[in-house]
């Protein structure tokens, strides 16, 4: 069962409404085993609407619209529908009467151009409307079946397990597809899929396939999607999946799904009772922002000062280093961080982020300094992008340094001394 989704709508193609419809209907298919071959956005033009829907029944054997429902001229989904599917469009008195028992249990006078949701194909079964006026649709066409729902979100979702039940019928087999997102930082993305690749051969033709999606500063993401009979049996194929590319990635893995970096990080806090405070110079907050987002943040994270003025470093944190966009003071930061707020580990981030050079020192060098219970290292490295996406990255590399150092990777920072830039 092969199925393709079109919404309908012109502010959809104009950006004013974000299609929310299209991804929550993935997902539900998704869930029950049925493959989204394919999702087209269309605008309320009777040609249009009627050539989108003419193609996705060529490559799929269903269809499912969202939108074009309503009671107004510029809703022609309906129309469309039954030119396609060569069914005439019938008034049906059940859903006539439904409307006007809406309207009336609001106090309401129903508008005559309501009567249009009442428009339904010859033959077409009716998902009785509960939480607004427009009715879905099962429409026969040929062999195969164009299932069309609103566009208010609240009701397509209402109506659609009904249509999930009928494809699923329709198909006669039951399915999982499930996925799980294996998260990396660290690596580029041509890179992650040079390791990778001998898995992409391994897996060709097979349940199993793996796509890489770049997510800016969240890392680069492989997502494991496989299609089983049962959760059990999808279970099973995705904890081996993940276990080779752990074998493949190492530590460049840093969690499952929705584990972010400050979560991995979090927990290594809390399995070893360990305290956490930052100084920041030019992260400016972004660290300790990210920081505090995670859940039970009160139990590990002491707080932190953004020392952005060079008199702050000075005086607050008791930084000597000459220079303060260095190692020695991204050093004398994280622990002078951790002596004043009383934590165990301190993460310091200084840096350029730009526009201008700083110290005669170019645009995207941060320097990047952790300390673990007095004793301290470094690391400085070299972010590309404009100021906001060198604070960003800067934000995140300070988080993995510190999580790698706490895992006693080789490749976190050296405690007691300056490890080699990157």
């Amino acid at each position: 069962m092969r199925v393709a989704v079109v919404a309908i709508g012109t502010e959809l193609l104009l950006g004013q409404i974000v299609d929310t419809n299209s991804a929550t209907i993935g997902r539900a298919l998704a869930e029950r085993g049925i493959s989204s071959h394919l999702q087209i956005k269309v605008g309320d033009n009777h040609g249009r609407i009627v050539a989108a829907l003419r193609q996705a029944l060529e490559e799929a054997d269903a269809v499912i619209t969202c939108g074009g429902l309503g009671p107004t001229q510029d809703d022609i989904t309906r129309e469309a529908v039954a030119e396609v599917a060569g069914r005439p469009l019938l008034l049906d008195g059940a859903v006539a009467t439904r409307i006007e028992q809406l309207f009336a249990g609001r106090g309401l006078r129903m508008p005559e151009n309501n009567y249009r949701q009442a428009m339904v194909p010859e033959g077409a079964a009716v998902i009785t409307q509960r939480k607004g006026t427009a009715p879905g649709l099962i429409v026969p066409a040929g062999g195969k079946v164009i299932c069309a729902l609103p566009g208010v979100p609240y009701e397509l979702e209402d109506m659609l397990p009904e249509v999930l039940a009928v494809l699923v019928r329709r198909s006669g087999e039951e399915w999982v597809i499930r996925s799980r997102i294996v998260r990396t930082w660290g690596l580029g993305e041509s890179r992650l899929a040079e390791m990778v690749a001998p898995r992409l051969e391994a897996v060709e033709g097979s349940s199993v396939t793996l796509a890489f999606l770049a997510s800016g500063i969240e890392g680069i993401k492989v997502r494991v999607t496989v299609r089983a009979r049962s959760d059990a049996e999808a279970a099973g194929y995705l904890d081996r999946e993940e276990e080779r590319l752990r074998a493949i990635l190492g530590d460049y893995v840093f969690g499952i799904d929705d584990v972010s970096l400050e979560i991995r990080l979090a927990g290594l806090l809390e399995a070893r009772g360990l305290h956490l405070a930052v100084a920041e110079s030019l992260t400016g907050g972004m660290l300790a922002s990210r920081l505090v987002g995670v859940p039970g943040a009160s139990s590990w994270f002491r707080g932190g000062v953004i020392s952005y003025a060079t008199e702050v470093k000075r005086d607050l944190i008791g930084v000597t280093a000459a220079s303060v966009v260095s190692e020695e003071a991204a050093a004398q930061m994280a622990l002078g961080a951790a002596r004043v707020l009383g934590a165990e580990v301190g993460i310091a981030t200084t840096g350029v982020a730009g526009p201008e050079s700083m110290e005669r020192r170019d645009r995207g060098v941060v320097c990047i300094g952790v300390a673990v219970g007095g004793a301290v290292g470094t690391r400085e490295v070299k972010l590309l992008g404009d100021r906001e996406r060198v604070r960003a990255y800067a934000t995140a590399t300070a988080i993995d340094l510190a999580r790698l150092t706490l895992e006693g990777s080789s490749r976190g920072i050296v405690l007691g001394g300056v490890s080699a830039g990157s």
